[in-house]
């Protein structure tokens, strides 16, 4: 399996989400964190399982959460390029791209 890499700004946005979610309910924000954490394993498993909706990019979304999991498939690792909310800017992240 090929490492995960984020992308700074896509973790401060799973950072930021985690603490919205605490300040909440705490177990809200534990639920928040294993939802994340179970969608980077199944991208880990099986990459390209996932529909690319960019040219590059695949994304995964959370049954649970309004969250997705935006990465690239490099050689050398998985890059997370956003955690996006699904109800906000939709294409804010393609910047990151490069």
């Amino acid at each position: 399996m090929k490492p995960v890499v984020y992308h700074p700004e896509a973790l401060l946005e799973y950072r930021e989400a985690a603490e919205y979610y605490t300040n909440i309910e705490k177990e809200l924000g534990g639920r928040f964190f294993e939802e994340v954490e179970d969608l980077i394993q199944d991208i880990r498993h099986a990459p390209e399982r996932y529909r690319p909706f960019d040219p590059l990019a695949r994304r995964h979304f959370s049954d649970v959460f309004p969250y997705a999991v935006i990465y690239l498939e490099r050689e050398e690792c998985l890059w997370v390029v956003a955690l996006m909310h699904m109800k906000r800017k939709l294409g804010y992240w393609k910047v990151r791209m490069g």
